[in-house]
């Protein structure tokens, strides 16, 4: 029963970060869309196409970015209010109250003067592995989890993979994350970091796994030389070898 209750709950935590993504990924998704033909244009440029599956992959890539902004980019319990404007009328009548969610001088002063325990390695790591509290177990996987993809999909959509090149993607978006977190009142800590690096290490991983398994069709995913199509008979749909 304690093991349902737990599942029960880690799935209703997962569900409520997706909604909260939602609203942020379709505007990513639509402004990908909005920006295809400048895109597009760009790669002929460069004498370089992206076919139907790199399309796909970069546009969920784009999706899964523009959720995560909205889940750690904003303040605490922002999109809970934003909702509540939207349906309740008396919350709308009282205006937008956009100093609500960000810090105030003193409390800006409160957590500077906290900033040592903030940049200590490890130790929120190893109080979730002692402790085994679910929410601390649920941050912990979680800021792993969510770094999965960053690692996966750099190495998936770019012409050459490397494994600096994911870990030093997700440590950037990280440091990023956490350093505007530290102003807007989210929680900070640098063991996100090393979870989130981790995360997208591991992603990174799992690509490789993939690719020794697929290596033709993960390559279908990438940026693909525009006269080689061509000489191929592949870039106008044409499956004969071109004259």
């Amino acid at each position: 029963m304690i093991l349902l209750d737990t599942l029960s709950w880690y799935m209703g935590s997962i569900g409520g970060y997706l909604v909260q993504m939602l609203p942020c990924m379709l505007v990513g998704l639509a402004v990908f869309f909005c920006l295809g033909p400048a895109r597009k244009k760009r790669l002929k440029q460069l004498g370089l196409s992206s076919g139907p599956l790199r399309e796909i992959g970069l546009g969920l890539f784009v999706a899964f970015c523009a959720g995560l902004a909205a889940l750690t980019l904003f303040p605490a319990d922002f999109w809970d209010y934003v909702l509540r404007y939207l349906l309740m009328p008396e919350v709308r009548a009282e205006g937008f109250q956009w100093a609500a969610f960000y810090l105030t001088r003193e409390e800006l002063a409160f957590r500077m003067m906290g900033l040592a325990d903030v940049l200590a390695p490890l130790q929120e790591i190893r109080r979730a592995l002692r402790t085994g509290y679910p929410w601390l177990m649920f941050m912990l996987w979680g800021n792993i989890g969510m770094f999965l993809p960053i690692g996966f999909c750099t190495a998936l959509l770019w012409r050459r993979h490397h494994w600096w090149k994911s870990v030093l993607v997700g440590f950037g978006c990280s440091v990023i994350i956490e350093f505007i977190q530290f102003f807007i009142g989210r929680s900070t800590d640098i063991d996100d970091v090393i979870l989130n690096t981790a995360g997208a290490l591991l992603g990174y991983w799992l690509f490789l796994m993939l690719y020794a398994v697929l290596p033709d069709f993960l390559t279908k995913f990438r940026c693909q030389d525009r006269e080689e199509e061509l000489r191929n008979g592949l870039f106008d749909g044409n499956t004969s070898p071109a004259p």
